[in-house]
Order: structure tokens, then sequence, then C-alpha cells
């Protein structure tokens, strides 16, 4: 039988004792109930509050789970009851929208495509369920790092390289498109990631009023677009069907 690794046990029985005591702990508390020497206990919890897995509180210096290890808790959530909660709303969407309509959830530096739903026409199309996708210059990734503290975080310290000559790159210009996305509900991609293609997309809730992904639209900008402005019947669809999914998830009402 293969050995197990003890550095993985004792982290394993470190984020245990943080799940299921108190709300911090220090160092010596967590030392002591696992029976490490504090130098061990702080080289473990050094390393997963690099990995983002624990917190430690600046005031206190007691630690706590981190926002990532809460996130692989509700990947389940985010993946699959999410995606099976969307299935008739984004159908519909499709439907009423003529275009494809995507649905994303934030994963690792950018946004995953957990659902496609195909243009309802007779074009020839690739489905793109698992295709990866920006947050700085995508409908999805905007709105995803709009409400998404972590995936905020991510969208900051990534690389905003330029697709095409309407990419927001500037740290200050993007900080600003996220506060208008914010103010309206939904963020917009208009040539942005690809010329000719625009964008619409808006946050789907969870009964925590936490966001778990985006759902939006995509085709070609004459199509989505009137005057350079997107239409506003389409914004109105993307955002009714957001709303429709996180009430399934227990939202309640936005």
């Amino acid at each position: 039988m293969a050995r197990n690794i003890q550095s993985l046990e004792r982290a394993a029985a470190m984020l245990r004792l943080l799940a299921g005591g108190e709300r911090r702990l220090g160092l010596s508390d967590i030392a002591s109930s696992l029976g490490l020497a504090k130098g061990t206990a702080h080289g473990i919890l050094r390393t997963l509050q690099q990995e983002g897995f624990v917190e430690q509180d600046d005031a206190s210096g007691r630690y706590q789970l981190g926002a990532e290890l809460l996130r692989l808790g509700t990947t389940y959530l985010d993946v699959h009851e999410l995606r099976a909660r969307a299935l008739v709303w984004t159908d519909d969407l499709a439907r009423s929208s003529g275009e494809s309509v995507y649905l994303g959830v934030f994963h690792q530096q950018g946004v995953l495509i957990t659902h496609h739903v195909f243009r309802p026409d007779d074009s020839r199309q690739v489905l793109e369920i698992g295709a990866m996708q920006p947050l700085h210059s995508t409908a999805l990734g905007k709105v995803l790092s709009a409400y998404d503290p972590v995936a905020h975080s991510e969208a900051l310290e990534a690389d905003r390289k330029p697709f095409t000559d309407r990419t927001t790159c500037d740290l200050d210009a993007f900080e600003h498109v996220l506060d208008i996305t914010r103010a309206r509900g939904y963020a917009a991609d208009v040539e942005e990631t690809w010329e000719g293609v625009a964008s619409v997309a808006a946050p789907i809730h969870d009964r925590r009023r936490m966001p778990v992904g985006a759902v939006g639209i995509t085709g070609a900008v004459e199509r989505l677009c009137k005057d350079g402005e997107l239409r506003p019947e389409l914004i109105a669809a993307v955002r009714d069907c957001a709303r429709a999914v996180s009430r399934d998830l227990g939202a309640g009402r936005f």
C-alpha cells in the first residue's frame, strides 16, 4: 500500500480543525491541538495562506478558512446545480434573442464556459463548453470581475492584454468599467475581444446572494447593436434570464 504524504495529512487536519472549531484560531492553539511544533504548523499555515485556503486576521494574527477553500466547497453548485437550473431559461433566451447563449463561472484566472446554447438557426457552430474566456474584455468576465471579489482581484493582477483596439487595459479605466457594470446590472463587450462580435451578460446569484456565475448572449455586432449601442430589448432579456436563474437558486427577487 502506498504511504500517505505526512505534510498533506497535516494540512488536511489543519483545515478540518479550522472548519470545526472557533471562527479563528491562533498558531499556538492549532499547533497544540494537532500535536505539532509551532515551526511546523506555521510552515503549513503559510503555504495554505499563499494558496488562499487560509486567511490570517491582521489585528489578532489568528487564522480562519480562506475564500479559495470556500470556493472549492461550492464547486458542485457552481458547475452542476447552476447548469441544471439554467437549462430551461437559457434555451428560452436563445429562442427569444436569436443568439448564442453562454453560461460561465470564474475558474482560475478566467471564465469557464459551463453551458452553451447554439444560436437557433441553421448556421455551422462549434460547442464551446469547457472553453476559457478572459476576465477583462468579455461581458461574462466583466460581470464576474464586478461582483465576485476573488475574480476582481485576479482581473486586477492579470496581464490585461489588448485583443482589439477597443480592449480596456488601463487599470483605472477597467475599474471604471466595473463600477458601471455594478451600477446598471450588466456588462457589455462590443468588439473588445473579437472583431465584429458583441456580447452582453448579467450576474447570477445563489440563495446567499453570492455571485456564482454569469449568463450572456454573443453575436454579430450588426445584430446585437443599433446605432453603436446594444439593443435595449436584448439587455432586458439577458437580465431577465439571470434573475430567473437566480430565483431558481433561491436568491429571491433582485
